[in-house]
């Protein structure tokens, strides 16, 4: 099984996929990052989207045909798993129920997860196409809700810098290592 990896041609061929299939999606994560930035600024291991719940089965199907298959992980549950076709390329899926207020509930609602209103509005560009993705400070805000891995540190600081978002306290005691 390949190495997964997620280049920008195939983040629009997969959101295109989608999209000509009916099924709106959000770029969320890396790729997010990268496209509210409007440029590739890092490797990419996958392809985080949210969309819609009621999309899952039509997600899974689409794919399904392109050899896309649900990849075991630890932590996959109904509503967050990861999707992979054999040769490298997997998506993270994210699926999300709107409630009344417009904000998108993850997973059960007690377990108080949303991706809300504000955070669907984003817009970017990956590989010259316009994309629809979370919102650059909701991607900062997401990221504060674990221990940060490199890549977050990363991409938290380019997105605080280009959109005049103050640096999380979390992010503020690390310098890059030479090279970075």
């Amino acid at each position: 099984m390949a190495e997964p990896r997620m280049p920008a041609s195939d983040a629009i061929w997969l959101y295109n996929l989608l999209e000509n299939a009916g099924i709106p999606v959000w770029i969320d994560g890396g790729w997010a990052v990268d496209a509210v930035l409007g440029r590739q600024t890092r490797e990419h291991g996958d392809l985080d989207i949210a969309l819609e719940d009621r999309f899952l089965d039509r997600l899974r199907a689409v794919l399904a045909e392109h050899g896309f298959r649900e990849v075991p992980q630890e932590d996959s549950r109904p509503w967050n798993f990861v999707l992979g076709n054999g040769a490298g390329l997997e998506v993270d899926v994210h699926a999300f129920v709107f409630d009344e207020n417009g904000d998108g509930v993850y997973g059960p609602p007690e377990n108080g997860e949303y991706y809300p209103k504000e955070a669907l509005t984003g817009q970017g560009v990956i590989d010259g196409q316009p994309v629809r993705c979370i919102s650059p400070d909701w991607l900062v805000r997401f990221r504060t809700g674990y221990k940060p891995r490199e890549k977050d540190f990363h991409d938290v600081r380019a997105l605080c810098e280009q959109f005049g978002i103050e640096l999380p306290e979390l992010y503020r005691s690390h310098s890059p290592r030479a090279g970075e």
